[in-house]
């Protein structure tokens, strides 16, 4: 399979433009003159030819403890406003609190008869940063573009998400997963709500890009996510296993002693300032070195395996399936233009590579294949291609191949080739397919041109993955599934097509050590 036909291609692209078209300028034209749209007890607002309800409260938590639901019903609430984020470090300018658990909803058409398809987005940002309200991800354009319902969720991160306590705490039994149960708090009111929204409960799909994709994996492997989705994407989030109980434990415990405390002082956690809490991000992490990490933890009880170690877990395997990374991951945070970059010669691309990866092979052959095999590539080729086949792209492999072997519902993988066009030096990088699927090209934060190409590109993706949500299969006639050992690819460039294992010497080279999972 090299070429995905054009016929193909139109059939995707051309759905997507008579589904684009009539209902963006026909909902502008409909509901412009109406008064503000409500549901139960929400008050939202007109957005891009849909319906937006912003801030809309799913449960509440104390700190270190499970969430409980909120009410459906009540008193009248505006929503008009995204909710806080959970505290993090950066984005200060955006608002935080530990009370953040908000979800979002685009709503093409706001009646419990119209029961269309839901995609329910997490945000990337590993298990510590990030929110659902960066323009990149806002859920008009595809509402409307894909006629489905979209949802967008924050939850608790970092430390309040996903410290391990329940080792020096009894009363912390959930804590290590708290991120991923908001997660499954979200998914239980969109299975009792939804359809209040012109959403089809018995049809959601989840999709994420990276640590939302991540989550995705995660609760993948997590009975009390089982049946809340019926379809999944992710988009260069990956999560093979998950943090192990004494890796997780060493963590929290260096946290707390960048505190002050020791295992006597879960208490006082629960009564210190968040602020300080967050400022104590800044230890260093005593297993792998690097950032602090907190992740989904191997507990036993919330997750008692991990998600794709040594298999693909069994409950996700009726689950159909799109994996994708882009091309240049790499190139999003190892900024071509920064110190990692300076000097760069093929004396120290070795040392170089072998910092930034999570594959124990010796850098000095792992250049030597790549000079052999591509030897008309420069020593920046080589360092971005290996960085991001022995770091941010195995993951996906080991996920796809995992499920390909297990017999799973399809799996369908794509990577994103298209370069940016406003940056020479990006290529396709990490975050890039973000503004494709939302169709929010002109976002701020986005690399992907507003050109005719960008926006035939951004219709095929939101084919695909809108499909995906609406049939369990994507949206686009020729893709073809995942399966060994062909591993057939639809390569997003400006002409998409199919191709059989497309890096498949990149993958065999990685493939000759295992690979470590960041946080395992």
């Amino acid at each position: 399979m090299d070429r995905m036909t054009r016929r193909g291609l139109m059939q995707g692209a051309g759905a997507m433009a008579m589904i684009t078209t009539p209902l963006g300028a026909g909902a502008r034209a409909r509901t412009a003159p109406l008064a503000q749209p409500r549901v139960g007890r929400y008050r939202g607002l007109r957005e891009g030819g849909v319906m937006a309800f912003k801030g809309i409260r799913y449960g509440r938590a104390a700190r270190f403890a499970r969430a409980v639901p909120e009410p459906f019903s009540g008193p009248e609430q505006d929503a008009t406003q995204f909710g806080p984020l959970c505290p993090q470090r950066g984005m200060a300018e955006a608002p935080q609190s530990e009370d953040c658990l908000f979800l979002n909803v685009w709503t093409p058409d706001a009646h419990a008869a119209a029961r269309r398809a839901v995609m329910v987005y997490f945000h990337g940002g590993a298990y510590a940063n990030g929110s659902v309200t960066d323009p990149l991800t806002h859920g008009s354009h595809l509402a409307a573009g894909g006629d489905v319902v979209v949802v967008s969720v924050n939850h608790r991160l970092g430390p309040l998400g996903y410290a391990w306590l329940r080792p020096l705490d009894a009363q912390a039994a959930d804590s290590g997963n708290l991120g991923q149960l908001d997660l499954i708090l979200a998914l239980q009111w969109v299975r009792d709500h939804i359809a209040a929204f012109g959403g089809d409960p018995s049809r959601v799909m989840v999709f994420g890009q990276s640590g939302g994709g991540a989550k995705i994996a995660t609760l993948m492997a997590m009975p009390a996510a089982r049946g809340l989705f019926h379809a999944a994407a992710t988009m260069s989030g990956q999560q093979v296993q998950a943090s192990g109980p004494g890796h997780a434990l060493a963590r929290t415990r260096a946290w707390m002693a960048r505190l002050g405390l020791g295992d006597d002082g879960v208490a006082a956690l629960r009564a210190m300032p968040i602020a300080r809490l967050i400022d104590a991000l800044d230890t260093p992490d005593p297993i792998m070195g690097g950032s602090l990490y907190f992740g989904p933890v191997l507990d036993m009880t919330n997750l008692p395996r991990h998600p794709f170690w040594p298999d693909a877990a069994p409950q996700s395997l009726d689950i159909p399936m799109i994996l994708g990374n882009v091309h240049d991951e790499t190139r999003a945070f190892l900024d071509p233009r920064g110190p990692k970059l300076a000097g760069l010669t093929w004396d120290n691309l070795p040392q170089r590579i072998a910092a930034e990866v999570k594959i124990d092979l010796d850098p000095q052959w792992v250049v030597a294949q790549y000079r052999a095999n591509a030897p008309e590539w420069s020593a920046e080729q080589i360092y971005y291609a290996a960085t991001t086949a022995g770091r941010s792209w195995p993951g996906q492999v080991i996920e796809a191949d995992a499920r390909a072997a297990a017999s799973a519902q399809a799996t369908w993988v794509y990577q994103l080739d298209r370069p940016s066009p406003r940056d020479p030096l990006r290529g396709a990088a990490h975050t890039d397919d973000i503004p494709y699927v939302f169709g929010t090209l002109d976002a701020p934060g986005s690399y992907s041109g507003t050109d005719a190409q960008a926006r035939a590109l951004s219709a095929t993706m939101m084919a695909a993955f809108s499909g995906l949500a609406r049939s369990g299969r994507p949206g686009l006639a020729d893709w073809a599934p995942y399966r060994l050992p062909a591993r057939a690819t639809m390569v997003f460039d400006a002409a998409p097509h199919m191709a059989d294992d497309p890096r498949g010497w990149q993958r065999r080279l990685w493939a000759t050590a295992p690979y470590v999972q960041p946080g395992s």
